[in-house]
């Protein structure tokens, strides 16, 4: 028979092993849901875009963007179900409704097939704020997929105005595309009409300017439609001092300010629509300046999570481009001195099929550090939301 103290001893011994009940009792239970769910799109951006920009801003040897600042590091494969390289429709499909898509289809099977909700969608259904930026035309390829629309083809732009304002219902909508809020020509879906005045009068607030998104944010109106330009916004590198367009970064701040007043919490979609453009076009400044200024809109977020002590555990923040652009390269002669100059290469102007890398933090997001299918984001972020 054990004495006392040899019992004393292995009691003592059992709390040391992994797995003992009182161990147990003491570890934090992992937080598994998020309160907010914050998707950031910097559309057709490679690696070598980042490197550019940080050597633009900070010099070869300086500090790190803000999205270089997050948690965790993987990558993600982007092919579409029917192409080798993607277009943003199928990719931005399958990060916002979680499956692979034809190229041109937006979270829609022309084949029939029924397809799953978007996470605009899930996080309306559990009382949520929803919503979404962009510098393109709000009903672009990118907001479209990630804001509960369903249509065979990404240019079906006024039918995704449509559904936007009948049926997804986002709460905030921020970005350029008025003209497709109101045409009296029929898209390729055939859809046309005023869905400007048919927001006004379900409850949306509209916004054409930067002082107008202000007097929302002091207002706290319950639905605002920012439309900032006819088509998409003005590139940062052609912008004058005196532009009514707000940017990306004031955007971003602004749908923040606006979601956080709903107590269940919120999901919103930014994009960076533009970086993407910069590189199909093979320009350097454009590239960079939407690169920048995307970057400009994660430290808003970034400093908004950070703001409060609670938010860092309670938001899931994930940055991934839906595919890259252009073939984007750094070049030089490694043979001639010169830190931070370099010659910037494309080899296509259109996007190519190669792997992107996803920033993430907060709840499941250790589930993306890895490789990944672009897939993967909407399962992570999809089960955030339950």
């Amino acid at each position: 028979m054990l004495k006392s103290s040899s019992l004393v001893i292995l009691a003592f011994l059992a709390l040391l092993v992994p797995g003992a009940s009182a161990r147990n009792a003491q570890t934090p239970t992992k937080i598994e849901t998020a309160k907010y769910v914050i998707i950031m799109v910097p559309d057709g951006t490679g690696l070598a875009d980042i490197t550019a920009g940080r050597i633009k801003k900070n010099g070869v040897d300086g500090a790190p963007l803000a999205i270089e600042t997050l948690d965790r590091i993987g990558y993600a494969r982007t092919y579409s179900a029917n192409n080798t390289v993607t277009d943003s429709a199928a990719a931005a499909s399958a990060m916002g409704c979680g499956e692979k898509f034809i190229n041109g289809e937006i979270c829609f099977h022309a084949d029939g097939r029924p397809h799953n909700p978007s996470l605009l969608e899930l996080a309306k259904a559990k009382g949520m704020g929803t919503g979404l930026v962009a510098t393109s035309t709000i009903t672009h390829a990118t907001p479209a997929s990630f804001g509960g629309a369903h249509v065979k083809s990404r240019s079906c732009e006024q039918e995704i105005a449509r559904q936007f304002i009948e049926s997804a219902r986002p709460d905030v909508i921020l970005g350029g595309g008025f003209a497709k809020f109101n045409s009296q020509t029929p898209d390729k879906c055939g859809t046309q009409g005023d869905f400007v005045t048919k927001a006004e009068t379900t409850g949306y607030t509209l916004l054409t300017n930067t002082i107008d998104l202000q007097r929302a944010v002091a207002k706290n109106p319950a639905r605002v439609l920012g439309l900032f330009s006819r088509e998409g916004m003005t590139p940062e590198y052609l912008r004058k001092p005196d532009t009514a367009e707000p940017r990306l970064p004031e955007m971003a701040k602004a749908a923040l300010q606006l979601l956080e007043r709903n107590p269940n919490g919120f999901f919103v979609m930014i994009e960076g629509s533009q970086v993407d453009w910069g590189n199909h076009d093979n320009n350097l400044d454009y590239q960079t300046g939407e690169l920048l200024a995307f970057d400009e809109a994660v430290k808003v977020v970034l400093d908004w999570i950070n703001a409060v002590p609670e938010r860092k555990a309670q938001t899931l923040l994930v940055i991934s481009p839906d595919h890259e652009t252009g073939g984007f390269s750094i070049m030089g002669d490694e043979n001639t001195p010169g830190l931070g100059s370099f010659k910037a290469g494309w080899t296509t102007k259109g996007h190519t099929g190669t792997d992107v890398v996803v920033w993430s933090q907060g709840p499941g997001s250790e589930r993306l550090g890895r490789s990944i299918q672009n897939t993967e984001i909407y399962k992570v972020a999809s089960k955030s939301l339950k």
